[in-house]
């Protein structure tokens, strides 16, 4: 009877003992059903008969050992452990995190696998013309058939909502016979590959470097301009990687930027197995597409953020886009960064990473720099136009039409007159900020958050964008009674709306979080961009990245100056490289694009930085500043967060906290506690201790100690949480 070292998805820093007869190394990685409790739990073999305190006789034995099913291998393990070690997060939880959310349950025992149907002899002696013409779901399929291998089920029932039925019928008449699947995604036979658009020399001197480094670790940073051609760079290296037979791990921030992105990357690799694994994914899709990677089928994974953790055992190369995104952060529970961990990733398995941006993160900058990154530079668009940018400058004039200068209105008109696309950028949502009342200054704040609720129209809802909260606009003031309740402020409904007011017969398309909500909904409004049948978009950051829209020639920015107001000190990085993302939506076709910005500063030091348009100059002074005030990356930080009923417990936990942490080294600052920018989140009051050394060794040594002094602490009402390397202070 063997002993197993089993890791639960429970927050607590241990592991768990199990016996298991006929156990062996290669059970290590398997996923058990075990005993937990009073109910039954799904684990991740992480140790055979490893040292142990705990008497064997009190051990309870496992159910199961899901050896046909699939698991981590040693590599995969590898990389969970250090993301554990490395954030200061119990393993357990960080091993079952990298499952999907069905092999996480004991129902759910094994990946079910897709069915394919392929023609029989008789079936392939057939033509479509042999059915008659009303049998229309059968001469579709027939013709999908004729021309590709192989039809998976669930391309089927894309084809048609009648398919199965169908499908049945063909192989009752011995046409067609079902089999396992081979595959996972849309793979056509294989035809003549498309014809490749050239390469200039900065793009054939970054394809030959990587190429280069194949079968090493090398990490490169691809800073190239909006529009240079950082994607042909990927698939010109991945081509290389496929051919040798390798996989392929593609990241991107946003899960807008993975429709696009699939559908260019199948188009160039029409032969090669391609799945995505994103938040946007059903339960069986999600674990479909991670089993098709697990078993090396999927040569090719295109993922947000957790798709780091997706096991692959061919792997060859990585690529994180827009590298400088904070979305690769997690932010709550499991804080890990997907771009760090990819470097990792790389590392352990000698491969090749790229990470690509316009406006690299000052962490990665700083690494180009001193060289522990290969700088790879695209400073020139494909089509050698950059686009003009200026300012309107609103103070002291004001904006005459709810918030939108007349300059810009005047810009669109033109543009729609020229028969081009027009983008009007406002990174927030909803109609307004806030509901006021003018007679007693009541504003629609949260009760569960210390943030205001969003008007909403047409629903006359408000919303809180933080904890989900929803109610109905009242009929007049709570307080006072009044009912001249006034919207203050822009969101993209408002903005919407205007427009339509000026510009009646112009095709308006808002694009945020709540239009594209449902699924495939971004789909069909990126294919309306693309045929024209849009004049004006209205958009948040979801159109700021990645995508290129070839006849929008004009950018019009609202509420850029809104981020000049933060005390985070990463907020004119954050700004420099939104307004560049956004701005370099336009003059991607023909035509040079135009991008104007609406602002009370238009001398400010980071509009001048961005007319000229070299990020490089920019960066350096923003270093510069880093150095001298001690902030990152010259420094390493972690972050204490803690929440309570009450702010005060908050930092009372924090504050005994600091006196723990004062007695192990006195290498690491400790600050003072302060509440957190927003105290109250979803009926919970926050505080944060912020925690950095110029060592980053001696950073996370202070950590393990202080940790395992903070966890014998007991506090009933009061919860901590570690962030290492936090993006938000």
């Amino acid at each position: 009877m063997k002993t197993l070292t089993v890791g639960l998805d429970v927050p607590v820093g241990r592991l768990f003992e199990y016996l298991a007869p006929a156990a062996d190394e290669n059970d290590i990685g398997k996923r058990v059903i075990v005993p937990f409790g009073r109910r039954t739990a799904v684990g991740v073999v992480l140790g055979i008969d490893e040292p142990s305190s705990f008497p064997r006789e009190k051990l309870k034995t496992v159910h199961c050992v899901l050896r046909e099913a699939p698991g981590f291998s040693a590599d995969d393990l590898r990389l969970l452990r250090f993301a554990a070690e490395y954030y200061h997060f119990p393993l357990g939880p960080v091993v079952m995190n990298g499952l999907p959310t069905r092999l996480r349950r004991a129902q759910a025992q094994a990946a079910s696998r897709d069915v394919e149907y392929v023609l029989t002899d008789l079936g392939r002696a057939q033509s479509v013309d042999a059915l008659p013409a009303r049998a229309r779901v059968k001469r579709k399929l027939l013709a999908a058939l004729l021309s590709q291998t192989a039809l998976l089920a669930s391309e089927a029932r894309e084809l048609a909502s009648s398919a199965a039925g169908a499908l049945r019928e063909l192989e009752a008449a011995q046409w067609v016979e079902r089999r396992a699947a081979t595959r996972t995604a849309r793979a056509i036979a294989p035809s003549a590959p498309p014809e490749l658009p050239p390469l200039n020399d900065d793009q054939a001197r970054a394809v030959e470097s990587i190429r280069g480094a194949l079968g090493a670790f090398r990490p490169f940073l691809l800073c190239g301009v909006t529009g240079s051609g950082k994607t042909e760079v990927y698939l010109r290296v991945a081509d290389a990687v496929l051919a040798a037979g390798g996989q392929v791990l593609l990241l991107v921030p946003e899960i807008a930027l993975t429709p696009q992105l699939e559908s260019m990357v199948q188009a160039r690799f029409p032969a090669a197995a391609l799945v995505s694994l994103h938040s946007g994914l059903n339960e069986t899709e999600r674990m479909r597409n991670w089993v098709a990677a697990q078993q090396g089928v999927a040569q090719i994974v295109l993922g947000t953020r957790l798709a780091v953790f997706t096991p692959l055992p061919r792997l060859g190369l990585i690529v994180v886009d827009e590298e400088h995104d904070a979305s690769f952060k997690q932010t709550e529970g499991f804080c890990y960064s997907a771009r760090d961990l990819a470097v990792v990733r790389a590392s352990q398995r000698g491969v090749p990473i790229v990470l690509g941006s316009a406006t690299p993160s000052l962490e990665s900058y700083q690494n180009a720099r001193t060289g522990r990154y290969v700088m790879l530079e695209l400073p020139h668009r494909i089509n050698g136009r950059p686009p003009r940018i200026a300012y309107v400058g609103v103070r002291g004039t004001g904006t005459s039409f709810d918030g939108i200068a007349p300059q810009l209105l005047d810009a669109i008109r033109k543009c729609i007159e020229r028969r081009e696309q027009a983008l009007v950028f406002i990174n927030r949502r909803g109609y307004a900020p806030v509901l006021m009342c003018h007679s007693c200054g009541w504003l629609s704040g949260c009760h569960r958050c210390s943030a205001q609720l969003v008007v909403h129209l047409p629903a006359r809802e408000l919303h809180c964008h933080h904890c989900g909260h929803c109610a109905r606009v009242p009929e007049a003031c709570p307080t006072c009674g009044n009912a001249d309740l006034s919207p203050i402020g822009q969101g993209t409904q408002r903005v919407e709306a205007t427009l339509n007011g000026h510009f009646p017969n112009a095709r308006i398309l808002r694009i945020d979080r709540d239009s594209t909500r449902r699924k495939n909904a971004w789909s069909g409004m990126r294919d309306r961009i693309h045929a024209r049948d849009v004049d004006i978009l209205v958009g948040t950051q979801i159109l700021a990245k990645g995508h290129d829209f070839p006849h929008l020639a004009l950018v019009c920015v609202l509420n850029a100056d809104a981020m000049l107001y933060s005390s985070d000190f990463r907020a004119s990085e954050r700004l420099y490289a939104l307004l560049t993302q956004v701005a370099g939506r336009a003059g991607r076709g023909e035509a040079q694009g135009e991008v104007l910005i609406q602002t009370e500063f238009p001398e400010h030091p980071l509009y001048a930085a961005l007319r000229s348009q070299d990020f490089g100059a920019y960066a350096a002074a923003l270093l510069a500043e880093r150095e001298s005030a001690g902030f990152p990356p010259f420094v390493h930080q972690a972050l204490l967060r803690a929440e309570a009923p009450e702010v005060d417990t908050a930092l009372e936990l924090l504050a005994h906290a600091k006196e723990i942490g004062r007695g192990l080294d006195d290498g690491v600052e400790l600050y003072d506690p302060v509440p957190a920018t927003m105290v109250r989140l979803a009926g919970r009051e926050r505080a944060q201790l912020l925690v950095q050394s110029e060592s980053r060794p001696r950073l996370h040594a202070f950590l393990s100690a202080w940790r395992d002094l903070l966890a014998a602490e007991k506090s009933s009402t009061a919860r901590w949480a570690l962030d290492v390397d936090p993006l938000e202070l």
